[in-house]
């Protein structure tokens, strides 16, 4: 019996909440610019009311493997996604769009932790700054993951995030060993560079036992120790089978299999950098399961970060098919068209959690 999903995700499942703000009120919040920092409850409600009495909030359903998830069945793709959510109404919002999407999602309802939520904050350079409380995604453990929903998998993409706790984890090596014993690749995102400064031993014993690795350039240089990009890449690309590093305005470099891409940027004028890195992840891994070779897979990607990053929020709003139509030619050149008529914003955050 053939597998009946493509690709599946583990990772958190935060409702975002996004606001733009200025870069004084973002010192104000003693936030560390363009990375991500854990919160309690008491702490993001604080902060959340602080910037809802100066500012509209954007809310959609988030997390950084969700997104790629997302985009890749926005795509065309068969995919499935693995955390855990609250019994509130944030976890009915998020549910819904999985559901609406034909995403099949793998998450227990725990009755005694909320959903997560996450604020994003954008400054007028277009950074995003984030503070996550994890709340129910935090809470699951490797006995609520079951093997068999490997066995319907081809490939398991896992974000870094889930490394910060001990419970996450547990649960990602445990996801590895069970897709190595099936037969099913594995992809896996470093997601931040705080992740990679505090969870470098276990990156280094994972990045052996998976496939392709993605991460961006601060990431890469952070692991390995070193200012030089190049020495950078050359060290990860010798330590997976296949590596996506990213470079921001300067495109990406890509090794698959031993051979080596430059991929150049789309130019567009920046106004959210929240969710690039994810929608890249999930463009490239459509592109590379359906059969487009590195180049074509890569400027897809390349194509479709740049259309996120014109927009505000993690989720591209319009069609995701015509976005990267017309790639066949991997020489193909010029700049990201501008946002689609009767593009979707996401909903007001005014009602989101109080």
């Amino acid at each position: 019996m053939g597998r009946r999903l493509e690709l599946l995700g583990f990772g958190n499942a935060l409702v975002d909440i996004e606001f733009s703000i200025t870069d004084s009120e973002l010192a104000a919040t003693g936030l560390r610019k363009s990375g991500m920092t854990l919160a309690d409850r008491q702490q993001q409600q604080q902060l959340f009311r602080i910037l809802l009495a100066k500012h509209p909030g954007r809310q959609s359903s988030g997390g950084s493997a969700a997104n790629t998830i997302v985009a890749y069945a926005q795509f065309g793709g068969i995919a499935g996604y693995i955390s855990a959510l609250g019994m509130d109404k944030e976890a009915d919002f998020y549910s819904a769009e999985f559901e609406r999407l034909g995403i099949a999602l793998f998450a227990e309802r725990l009755p005694t932790e909320p959903t997560g939520t996450c604020l994003v904050l954008i400054t007028p350079d277009g950074e995003r700054t984030m503070q996550t409380y994890l709340g129910a995604s935090d809470c699951f453990e490797r006995s609520m993951f079951d093997p068999r929903w490997l066995d319907a998998a081809q490939w398991l993409y896992i974000e870094g995030y889930k490394l910060t706790s001990s419970a996450g984890a547990d649960a990602v090596f445990e996801m590895v060993h069970q897709a190595r014993r099936r037969g099913v690749q594995v992809a896996l995102s470093m997601s931040d560079v705080f992740v990679v400064t505090t969870c470098r031993d276990m990156f280094a014993e994972l990045l052996p036992q998976i496939d392709m690795l993605f991460c961006n350039d601060r990431e890469g240089r952070a692991y390995v120790g070193s200012d030089d990009r190049e020495e950078a890449f050359l060290a990860l690309s010798a330590a997976v089978p296949n590596l996506a590093y990213t470079l921001g305005p300067d495109g990406s470099i890509i090794c698959v299999d031993g051979h080596v891409v430059r991929i150049p940027a789309y130019r567009v004028k920046v106004l959210d950098t929240n969710g690039a890195g994810d929608m890249y992840a999930g463009a490239f891994l459509y592109g590379l399961l359906h059969g487009w070779g590195i180049e074509r897979s890569g400027h897809a990607a390349s194509r479709a970060a740049a259309q996120i990053v014109a927009q505000f929020g993690a989720r591209y709003h319009g069609d995701h098919r015509e976005l990267i139509e017309g790639l066949g030619d991997p020489h193909r050149g010029g700049e990201v068209p501008t946002l689609l008529a009767g593009s979707i914003e996401p909903n007001d955050a005014s009602n989101s959690p109080s």
